[in-house]
């Protein structure tokens, strides 16, 4: 008897002992809780977390962002719309705490929705550093571009040169460059055009000039004004095709560059099911352009340029390719095999920059083999587009924006038919309960058999 009252304290104390320690842990990461936030993004491609280059976008905003949505309590469409958006700015939120959201009805404040210039039920405004950006769109893409644009100190003007059948940034044609134009345009960029047959000179303001595959000769007064703005220290992006120069030999020999004749083969691209005249970038110099660019870009039809040796400038080669392959200088049209003799073997250099100090400033020049790799038809092949921004953003001044474009992500739907759905309620609502009291009545019948 007195060994069964010695073994009941003991179980009691046991259990006391069991318990007391069972709620210290649940205090202890009650409070963990409270102080730490983690989280976890299952999600099959982080749509719960914001992308890398939205992560950078983020850290260029040293500042506080303030957001007003115009919003309903309800949405005809969406619903419970203030919702929607209150999740979509946490993620936010979570990175940079001074990211404030107010919400304002514009049906109770027409006057306040009309001063704001707002139109569209849900829009959103908002403000850094004394600038505005209206959004209408709520995904991450649309909003981390309107933080890239109010991220950006200034406007920056590319002027683009024209009368000669460039390549136009506003044009729809397969040829043109419409749709990088946009890209420009989202990003915090403005264009235009200039003519130099009737225009004196390129614009003092101008952050960029842009020559973009001319189709016919330009007049030696033109070229003339182009030497004399890189004399004055301009920046310059220019893109050459396989054909002639087009009047702007003295540019190469300004530059210091040998434009190589002839069309870069590449195999790797005909083992991907791609045109053997396209080139594969994959191969990146150290440069600030292409710091982290681990993407496949794609250059149809580029020609070789080769850096010669200067003193005056300094030259880094920007991307490689054909690392079997080679320029084949002749008929595209014949069967396609490296002939030693005439053709130059691979690796083959498509895109250089060069920087020279001039007047206390940094000149920068991009001269890329290629301008078929942003016209309208090529594109979207790669992250061509994203190389083609850091181009720009580089020439204008704004390495630290230097980012991979952030883009809408899209889910996959997981869709149950109703007998798997019978399942995985019986499962977790009446077989998991049952297997639970089971194993707590036999683990309540052993103790009872102990004492």
């Amino acid at each position: 008897m007195i060994a069964s009252n010695k073994k009941r304290r003991h179980f009691l104390l046991h259990n006391s002992l069991f318990v007391m320690l069972l709620l210290l842990l649940v205090i202890l990461l009650g409070y963990l809780a409270a102080q730490v936030r983690w989280q976890w993004d299952v999600s099959q491609n982080a749509r719960n977390s914001l992308s890398e280059a939205s992560l950078e976008i983020m850290q260029n905003l040293p500042g506080p962002v303030q957001i007003t949505a115009y919003a309903t309590e309800q949405h005809p469409q969406l619903g419970d719309i203030r919702k929607i958006i209150t999740d979509f700015i946490a993620l936010y939120q979570r990175v940079k705490p001074d990211v404030s959201l107010t919400f304002i009805d514009p049906t109770e404040q027409p006057k306040l929705a009309q001063n704001a210039g707002v139109h569209v039920n849900g829009e959103m405004v908002i403000t850094y550093d004394q600038k505005r950006e209206h959004l209408t769109t709520i995904n991450e893409q649309a909003f981390s571009n309107a933080l890239l644009r109010l991220a950006r100190a200034e406007e920056k003007l590319v002027i683009a040169l024209s009368g000669h059948g460039e390549r136009r940034l506003d044009g729809n044609a397969n040829y043109d460059l419409g749709e990088f134009g946009k890209q420009l345009r989202t990003n915090g960029f403005y264009s235009q055009s200039l003519n130099l047959a009737t225009e004196q000179d390129i614009p003092a303001n101008a952050s960029m000039l842009m020559i973009a595959s001319p189709q016919v000769d330009l007049l030696d007064g033109e070229v003339d004004k182009l030497l004399d703005y890189i004399d004055r220290g301009g920046n310059l992006l220019w893109l050459v095709d396989q054909e002639s120069l087009r009047g702007l030999l003295p540019l190469t020999e300004k530059l210091q560059l040998t434009l190589t004749p002839g069309v870069v083969v590449d195999p790797q691209a005909e083992q991907l099911k791609a045109p053997i005249t396209f080139a594969l970038g994959a191969n990146y110099g150290q440069h600030v352009i292409t710091h982290n660019f681990d993407y496949i870009t794609v250059f149809p039809f580029a020609r070789q340029i080769t850096i010669n040796e200067n003193a005056e400038w300094s030259s880094v080669s920007l991307v490689e390719v054909a690392q079997q392959g080679w320029v084949e200088t002749g008929n595209l049209n014949d069967e396609i095999v490296f002939d030693q003799a005439t053709d130059i073997e691979g690796p083959i250099s498509i895109a250089v920059a060069l920087t020279r100090n001039i007047q206390d400033r940094e000149q920068r020049i991009v001269v890329v083999g290629s301008g078929h790799f942003l016209a309208n038809t090529y594109l979207g092949n790669g992250s061509n587009v994203d190389f083609g921004i850091n181009l720009i953003n580089w020439l204008t001044g704004d390495e630290e924006l230097i980012v991979i474009q952030p883009r809408a992500t899209l889910d996959s739907n997981l869709i149950l038919s109703e007998s798997e759905l019978t399942f995985i309620v019986a499962g977790f609502l009446i077989v998991l309960p049952l297997l639970f009291l089971l194993s707590g009545i036999m683990i309540w019948w052993r103790r009872k058999r102990r004492i």
